[in-house]
């Protein structure tokens, strides 16, 4: 069975956005982005929601990657690989290959998927990541804590659930970006 990952980038005191919904203090250095590149390299579907789409799409573009750093190609070729589910009610199209819109996101669907996948699976974005959790299908969680507080915005987990976890891995990188690595216990 194929485990469901949730993994973000989030400011210290928890967030994935500031108020104004930027996110342009957790762009990784090349050793993070290294980091990201292999925890993302066994993921065979990416669940998404409209807006990590449509942030996410810009690595299908050819142009972007023009002159890029090889860990930035990198991912592309990580990103390209994978099967996209894209959760959308307004979505009315989508610009990537191997992508395919779901209008509502259906706990028993994501359990039927996770039973037949034969690669690991990632849900991605704050609001899909947390009905994710409130169904209990997140098996693992990659939190890469930036050392930045932004005071608000939008949170990297949801609120008012208890989740224990059992912390798995951590890692410090030079830029002060901590990695932890938590099993979800059921």
């Amino acid at each position: 069975m194929a485990k469901l990952i949730y993994t973000a980038i989030t400011s210290l005191d928890g967030y994935v956005a500031d108020r104004d919904g930027n996110f342009d203090w957790a762009a990784p250095d090349e050793e993070v982005h290294a980091f990201v590149n292999d925890l993302e390299r066994p993921i065979g579907t990416y669940l998404l929601g409209r807006r990590m789409y449509e942030v996410m799409a810009v690595w299908e573009t050819a142009d972007f990657l023009i002159d890029q750093p090889s860990v930035i190609q990198d991912f592309a070729s990580i990103w390209r690989a994978a099967d996209k589910v894209v959760y959308s009610t307004t979505l009315g199209t989508v610009s990537s290959a191997r992508t395919r819109i779901e209008r509502v996101f259906d706990p028993e669907a994501v359990r039927q998927m996770k039973a037949s996948a034969t690669r690991d699976i990632s849900v991605g974005g704050p609001d899909l990541a947390g009905q994710a959790i409130r169904a209990g299908l997140v098996d693992e969680c990659h939190l890469l804590i930036a050392p930045v507080v932004v005071g608000g915005g939008n949170q990297a987990l949801p609120g008012g659930i208890r989740m224990n976890c059992e912390l798995l891995d951590v890692r410090r990188f030079g830029s002060g970006v901590v990695h932890l690595h938590y099993r979800i216990k059921t």
